[in-house]
């Protein structure tokens, strides 16, 4: 799953993390006729194995959240499932469901706020990424990139480091010559049954890596579900020039304009159970900036996409 990569790679490497990473492409099929919820089913496209966010079986908090709008529509549930990686809008929000009247799925529940394959809701979290290690191991004192920065050069060197190649830690392991010391993760393998969080539940846990960097809602669930090793998780603010934290949305079909008013009037009026649910998985949450720029471009190319590392 690592892979050691050069610097240019890295940085030419666009991403939402990795989900920054990776909704990509395609608007093409013959046009459905059918409104999203004219059969009162709710289709929603999810990744099959990213937990915390979904998985198949409807254990993320992605997946909570769509049955609880279900739930307050009084429409049935259905997914598309499909890894978060190049082709997914492709294959879910914009693939007609063979021999029907409706695409495979009408709402994708985790994106960048401002992402550009489709038409954003107002967001319903804003996190950032995170630094992991195991408690004991001579880190408990760093609870900032400070902080680690200012170990003593002898043990700082020896750290062994794993981060997601593009995400934005990249950038500032650069700028503090760091890299020779990182493992790169890809958050796209090709590999179904690899998924984001194993940084932090195996490669950490098991002692190959001293810190993790991921995105704050993976580092902080599989920190707070470590059993046989102890795992702090601690968000990392967003510095001058330098952006860790971003605001998650949901996304239907450009042409969809009802439906997403009807999904950003379920997102306002379940704020707080979003934020119950967001805070039983862990998800180091920030305060919600102006939701009316919902729609306005990503402040990052480094965004994490839906399946953010």
């Amino acid at each position: 799953m690592r892979r050691r990569t050069t610097a240019r790679r890295i940085r030419s490497w666009a991403w939402l993390a990795g989900s920054a990473c990776t909704l990509a492409a395609g608007l093409a099929g013959a046009q459905p006729t059918i409104e999203p919820g004219a059969d009162k089913v709710l289709r929603v496209c999810q990744d099959p194995n990213n937990l915390p966010l979904s998985n198949q079986a409807l254990a993320g908090f992605e997946n909570k959240i769509a049955a609880l709008f279900a739930q307050q529509l009084g429409w049935k549930l259905e997914h598309a499932w499909f890894p978060q990686r190049m082709g997914f809008i492709r294959n879910t929000l914009r693939a007609k469901e063979e021999n029907a009247d409706h695409y495979k799925c009408d709402l994708v529940t985790g994106v960048p706020k401002g992402f550009d394959m489709a038409a954003t809701t107002r967001p319903y979290y804003r996190s950032s990424y995170a630094m992991a290690y195991v408690k004991g191991k001579g880190l408990d004192r760093v609870r900032s990139l400070d902080d680690l920065l200012a170990l003593d050069p002898a043990q700082r060197k020896k750290l062994r480091i794993g981060a997601f190649a593009g995400s934005p830690v990249t950038d500032w392991l650069l700028q503090n010559d760091l890299m020779d010391q990182v493992a790169w993760y890809q958050s796209q393998t090709g590999d179904a049954e690899q998924y984001p969080g194993e940084i932090v539940e195996k490669d950490l846990a098991s002692g190959k890596l001293d810190v993790a960097f991921a995105w704050g809602p993976i580092a902080g669930y599989f920190a707070r579900n470590a059993r046989a090793t102890p795992i702090v998780a601690i968000p990392l603010a967003s510095k001058p020039g330098m952006k860790f934290d971003f605001e998650i949305a949901m996304a239907v079909r450009h042409a969809d304009k009802d439906f997403r008013q009807r999904i950003d009037q379920l997102i306002a009026a379940n704020a707080a159970r979003i934020h119950a649910i967001l805070e039983q998985y862990g998800v180091p949450e920030l305060a919600l900036q102006d939701t009316a720029s919902a729609t306005a471009p990503a402040a990052s190319a480094a965004a994490p996409a839906a399946k953010m590392p």
